[in-house]
């Protein structure tokens, strides 16, 4: 089973890597593709909706993953905003009539798409330890 080291216990340059930088990176690939292809950019963001889901399983439960993909989310958003303003291309997908909010859709969307993956391996993280707990009651030496 995937059972990742936690957010909490990586150094802190590690966290600002996969906290901060990731999703830099991440944003700014999807703003170059959002001026280049339709089916390129929603490709690309359902294959990083998937990397927010896991990224998620790398926290205590879904309360503490859901405050890293608000921020994540939110740098992604500014980073996709700001390479597509550089790059100086029509978007193929629409932004909506005030392109900032997105910044805030990508947030919201990080933070429920984190919590999701923060809830699923503390299910799966009680459903292991479950086993264990019952075999120690059962054998009382």
């Amino acid at each position: 089973m995937y059972d990742p080291r936690l957010f909490r216990d990586r150094e802190r340059g590690a966290q600002i890597v996969l906290a901060g930088v990731v999703p830099a990176i991440a944003g700014a690939i999807a703003g170059v593709l959002i001026g280049a292809s339709s089916g390129a950019y929603w490709a690309y963001s359902a294959v990083i909706a998937l990397a927010t889901i896991v990224g998620g399983f790398e926290h205590g439960d879904g309360w503490d993953a859901a405050d890293r993909g608000l921020i994540a989310g939110a740098i992604y958003g500014v980073a996709l905003l700001l390479v597509h303003a550089l790059a100086g291309t029509h978007a193929k997908v629409s932004l909506g009539s005030f392109p900032p909010f997105l910044i805030v859709i990508t947030a919201i969307a990080g933070m429920l798409l984190s919590a999701i993956g923060g809830r699923t391996a503390r299910a799966m993280r009680e459903r292991r330890a479950a086993p264990a707990a019952e075999e120690s009651v059962a054998d009382p030496e």
